[in-house]
């Protein structure tokens, strides 16, 4: 019997939607990403499901718009929520199907012990808990062999104010480092994933990699400081896609290659920042935070060689909220069955089938509890101080608000956010609470 498919899921952080050479970054190079885009297929319409980490996180495991699992802003070390383990992540499909899973980088879905990667389907862990500008929370648990730096003890953990940016390093549930050494974070990362892949190439294995940065603060290794001329932020997305490669060639190396599903995307838009350490979105507008396109639209690459077409694009609405259902199909795993799933299966148009469409007829953006916009085809309304419709097909920077002239289309849109909005409200579960 054939083994059932590898899946291997980068995730960056605050990522533009321009950042990636192929998707027309001008100053930051990206080869190993272009060419896995050569390879496979460009998703030009690819959604994030929140504008913000958690939120989003929270989406992309569940298959859920982040609303209806109660994750809809971000978590912080002071808060004693999470994910309810008794939602169903794609881990803990996965699992069923005796999948291997790892998750190696920054989690962001509550860091205390019942909210863990390892207590929601996955074999191991190896990051930060959550964003690298956060700080420790002092309860927790040190590993016996942990490594203290910058005159950090024990016991000041306990007595001293935490400091932002120092964030811990964790290895399942347990601290390993303190503060983290962000500066080669991307390359342990990769070290761990290629390890992991290793391990466990006689057997199906699920990888997903969220990776740190290019959260602020910036870090890269010595190898890569300076060497982008696309400021600090290009070094760290070159950092990353030299990671990349390196999963690919451990791939072909261990002959998994076609096996494999790898994809890559992000998080939500990138920060508003100058000086080189923020991202792009153009042509789209807006930024993390926000529910214009810039902030919730995504790059997003896939690759399997002999099932998504080399070199192809997809025009059409899709979503991390898809990619549960999606895995379901690939591997043989049922979707959860006792709850709701916003999220629908994608390989179509992964397989690039000429008649494939979106499964979308709608398409929502929240933010926070807040359902401010959402999408019909081309057509585009976002409700927040004013109502605006912008059609996406003619412009994508969303430039000309059409809402005075065509008032029908927004009352019948405004009218489906409504019954969307009333019916998650009615479907939605709780939190994870200590």
């Amino acid at each position: 019997m054939a083994k059932s498919p590898n899946i291997v899921l980068i995730f960056t952080d605050d990522q533009g939607y321009e950042d990636i050479g192929c998707f027309g970054a001008p100053r930051i190079r990206t080869p190993h990403l272009d060419n896995m885009a050569l390879e496979g297929m460009r998703f030009t319409d690819f959604y994030s499901a929140n504008s913000v980490c958690s939120p989003s996180r929270a989406a992309l495991l569940t298959g859920c718009y982040p609303t209806r699992v109660n994750i809809p802003g971000v978590l912080f070390p002071r808060h004693e929520i999470g994910l309810n383990p008794s939602e169903i992540t794609m881990a803990d499909m996965l699992m069923q199907e005796n999948y291997a899973t790892a998750c190696v980088g920054k989690w962001h879905l509550g860091h205390h012990p019942e909210f863990l990667p390892t207590r929601q389907g996955f074999d191991r862990y190896y990051g930060i808990p959550y964003s690298n500008d956060m700080t420790i929370d002092p309860s927790m648990q040190l590993a016996h062999n942990v490594v203290l730096r910058e005159g950090m003890t024990a016991e000041k953990i306990k007595t001293d104010k935490p400091v932002k940016n120092w964030v811990p390093l964790l290895r399942n549930e347990e601290v390993v480092e303190y503060p983290c050494d962000q500066s080669t974070l991307t390359q342990r990362y990769t070290q761990e994933a290629v390890k992991f892949i290793e391990e466990n190439q006689k057997k199906p294995f699920f990888l997903y990699m969220p990776h740190t940065l290019p959260h602020i603060p910036l870090a890269a290794s010595p190898e890569f400081k300076g060497r982008s001329s696309g400021g600090f932020y290009g070094d760290t997305i070159e950092e990353i896609d030299s990671s990349v490669g390196e999963i690919l060639s451990t791939l072909k190396r261990l002959k998994l290659d076609n096996n494999t599903l790898v994809i890559f995307t992000t998080d939500n838009g990138p920060w508003n920042l100058k000086n080189g350490h923020g991202g792009s979105a153009l042509p789209l507008r807006g930024y993390k935070f926000q529910t214009y396109e810039g902030g919730m639209r995504v790059p997003c690459i896939m690759r399997w060689p002999g099932k998504i077409p080399a070199g192809s694009e997809c025009h059409e609405i899709a979503s991390t909220i898809d990619l549960l259902p999606t895995f379901a199909r690939i591997t043989g795993a049922t979707v959860p069955s006792d709850r709701v799933i916003d999220g629908m299966d994608i390989f179509p148009l992964m397989l690039g089938r000429a008649d494939a469409r979106s499964p979308h007829q709608f398409f929502y953006y929240y933010r926070g509890r807040k359902l401010e916009a959402m999408r019909q085809g081309s057509w585009k309304i976002r409700f927040n101080k004013e109502i605006e419709l912008y059609h996406l097909g003619r412009d994508l920077s969303e430039t000309k608000n059409l809402a005075v002239k065509h008032p029908q289309r927004v009352k019948s849109m405004l009218r489906e956010m409504k019954i969307f909005d009333e019916s998650l409200r009615a479907n939605s579960r709780p939190e994870g609470k200590l």
